[in-house]
């Protein structure tokens, strides 16, 4: 893998770190600014939400920029959000905060895609991409629980002056390693959205990467008060097992990658099944220390293996569909990955206030991910199909 794929980890590594070391903190920090816990979780959905509508829009209007000059920008505006969230004294604040975050989130995962994919041989784009989200699974392994710890010790808002530090030095990743001469793919404008919007199966995609990827958010939102309401853990053995999960992550994401180089809609299907299984189980283990730990390893595995083989099927799909948009695609493919976070933690908050509970959190999840798999096995229909009919043509 090419050296310029590092800068692209590395900034993913401060972006994962800020998305998700939120989760183990929602306790903390509903205590500090007096709120509920659905509230809380309500800043897991807004930036989320950032995500999904700054994504697909910036990234038409960030077009015609150079592909490195464009990334220095952004993840010049992820330090000043992270510096706002660091300083923020109100729960308004926080979620302003969030959302420029967020913005340069978006856009961030957009291009990067591409220009992992770009580097590499075609046999080689989904690997590429993995290593670039592997940014986001070692967050998990060290930068969430690391943030975590930070954030339980020092108060939360010292967390956000660290992970502002890793958009620094971020930042000063991409200026030394990324090359100056990376392509840009043709500009698209709000209109090429509405395009790709316009085709059913680029939608189906996007169901599938909303209802996967947020099936089990619906539970790993409130994942840190399962932990120490349901499972009985004390809150400083939340950080621990969190690097557990992590661990768990970086190695599904890798597999995840290597399993949909050849044949993404097998490995997805097959994926999806059992990552649902795993979570209807985990609403039955969670009273066990023991099954937990092994159950959230398990899940760990399927909720990032998935990534690759997502992303990489919405940019085969846009280069027939829609080859003209291919950057604004895959940008909608990462503002459905954050839909879904969205909607799972806004399902996860009803859960939680209604006579359900937090132990439902996890079967729920699991409903929205066969439905993921039910829109999988269409799909992959849809391409025999296709493939059938291709010699007639």
């Amino acid at each position: 893998m090419p050296i310029a794929l590092l800068a692209l980890t590395i900034a993913a590594y401060a972006i994962g770190t800020t998305e998700f070391v939120i989760v183990g903190l929602l306790p903390t920090v509903a205590t500090d600014l007096g709120i509920t816990l659905p509230l809380a979780g309500l800043i897991v959905s807004v930036y989320a939400l950032g995500v999904t509508f700054g994504a697909p829009v910036l990234t038409a209007l960030t077009g015609r920029i150079a592909r490195k000059p464009l990334l220095l920008g952004l993840m010049a505006l992820f330090v000043a959000g992270n510096t706002l969230a660091a300083l923020s004294a109100s729960y308004e604040t926080l979620l302003v905060a969030r959302v420029l975050s967020a913005f340069a989130h978006g856009v961030f995962f957009a291009v990067g895609s591409t220009i992992a994919a770009d580097l590499v041989p075609e046999n080689r784009r989904a690997s590429a991409i993995a290593m670039m989200f592997m940014g986001l699974t070692v967050a998990i392994v060290t930068g969430v629980p690391l943030g975590t710890w930070i954030g339980q010790t020092f108060g939360w808002r010292a967390t956000f002056w660290v992970v502002a530090g890793l958009g620094t030095v971020a930042f000063a990743a991409i200026a030394v390693l990324l090359p100056s001469t990376l392509k840009n793919a043709q500009p698209a404008s709000l209109l090429d959205q509405a395009r790709v919007l316009g085709s059913g199966r680029l939608l189906l995609v996007f169901a599938m990467t909303a209802l996967g990827y947020g099936g089990t958010f619906v539970a790993f939102t409130f994942l840190a008060p399962i932990l120490q309401e349901i499972t009985g853990f004390s809150q400083g053995s939340v950080s621990l097992i969190l690097v557990l999960y992590g661990i768990a992550i970086a190695i599904g994401n890798i597999a995840g990658g290597r399993i949909a180089n050849h044949d993404p809609v097998k490995a997805l299907i097959g994926l999806f099944a059992v990552q649902a299984a795993v979570l209807v189980a985990f609403s039955f283990t969670a009273v066990s220390p023991v099954l937990t730990l092994a159950t959230l390893a398990a899940l760990g595995f399927l909720s990032f293996a998935n990534v690759p083989g997502l992303q990489l099927y919405v940019v085969q799909l846009a280069k027939v569909h829609r080859p003209g948009a291919v950057d604004v695609a895959s940008a909608l493919n990462i503002a459905a990955f954050n839909l879904g976070i969205a909607a799972g933690a806004w399902i996860g908050g009803l859960v939680v206030a209604s006579p359900l509970r937090l132990g439902a959190t996890p079967w729920v999840g699991a409903i929205l991910v066969a439905g993921a798999l039910v829109l999988t096995l269409w799909s992959g229909a849809l391409d025999r199909r296709t493939r059938a009919l291709a010699p007639a043509v």
